[in-house]
């Protein structure tokens, strides 16, 4: 394993933040796993907003590449009002709780954006159908701000998603609308009901919150049953990500890395920040499910 200066931060290793059309993602999870093969990634895990759509044909991608491949979700919370994005990993999709706690939040994003829109109506061209014109994957998409924002630039508003997201699609704008989300309690809760692997999104991402999670929020999370936090994170400020280092060794957390990767949807590299080999075999024993994995060198001969 070989390591950048700071602290730690693995050079090598598997994305394990990386998003699809299937939610706020460009490209597709084919595409997803062609370019992690490309760049000769130890592997992925698909994390879509809320929704567990995009795993059948991330899967069907990785077995025909021969990439591994980690199946996760990034779910919306909340935490005494400071939002909180909770990734989890190889869980049971068919877990009653969990199944309820997507299908709660994934109406309550649609009937945000349609506020949303409402409002923007008001004073740029800009209608419900043309943000559906956005959605690559119909009702299998989890529909949020993104597209609203790809919306606003076809309409020549804005000339990139990024512009859009520091103008009127900002969470600071007179449109905003928060996000109706479960509390980050139950969805660590949910998560272990479920088998998996709970790791906080970018706990320390100052661009999303200007009050971060507090030491004592984050112990509150452990004693419910937190298993992570991702610390490499575009983000995270180096002074962050030493503050959430110490967490995870006063706790016992797994520390994990990834780009949060769109595609084209954001200026994040796919690959550019990563997790260890040493810690995605601590999640694929923890978790619910199997991973997706190459078949042996016989069995592909076999095979044919």
């Amino acid at each position: 394993m070989t390591y950048d200066d700071f602290a730690g931060r693995p050079r090598t290793g598997w994305d394990m933040h990386c998003h699809t059309v299937f939610s706020d993602g460009t490209e597709t999870p084919e595409e997803l796993i062609r370019q992690a093969k490309a760049m000769q990634l130890l592997g992925v895990a698909i994390t879509d907003h809320d929704t567990t759509s995009g795993w059948v044909p991330a899967r069907r991608a990785a077995q025909s590449l021969g990439l591994p491949l980690l199946r996760g979700t990034e779910i919306t919370a909340e935490f005494d009002r400071t939002s909180v994005h909770m990734l989890a990993y190889q869980y049971d999709p068919n877990s009653p709780h969990i199944a309820r706690m997507f299908a709660r939040t994934r109406d309550g994003r649609v009937r945000r954006a349609k506020i949303m829109v409402e409002r923007l109506s008001e004073d740029f061209p800009i209608t419900w159908d043309d943000v559906l014109d956005q959605v690559k994957e119909g009702s299998r998409t989890t529909i949020g701000r993104p597209h609203i924002a790809d919306a606003l630039v076809a309409a020549g508003i804005y000339a990139t998603r990024s512009e859009a997201f520091q103008g009127a699609v900002s969470g600071g704008s007179e449109y905003y609308v928060p996000t109706p989300s479960p509390t980050a309690l139950e969805v660590v809760e949910a998560i272990r009901e479920a088998g998996g692997v709970s790791v906080v999104a970018h706990p320390a991402d100052t661009g999303r919150n200007r009050v971060l999670l507090s030491d004592e929020q984050i112990r509150a999370l452990v004693d419910e049953g937190l298993d992570g936090l991702e610390v490499w994170h575009r983000g995270n400020a180096p002074e962050q990500r030493l503050r959430l280092l110490a967490l995870a060794q006063r706790y016992g957390l797994l520390t994990t890395g990834g780009s949060d990767w769109h595609g084209k949807g954001k200026p994040n590299l796919l690959g550019e920040n990563v997790t260890d080999p040493e810690t995605v075999a601590r999640i694929i024993e923890r978790g619910a499910i199997s991973p997706i994995l190459p078949p042996a060198p016989e069995e592909a001969l076999s095979a044919k």
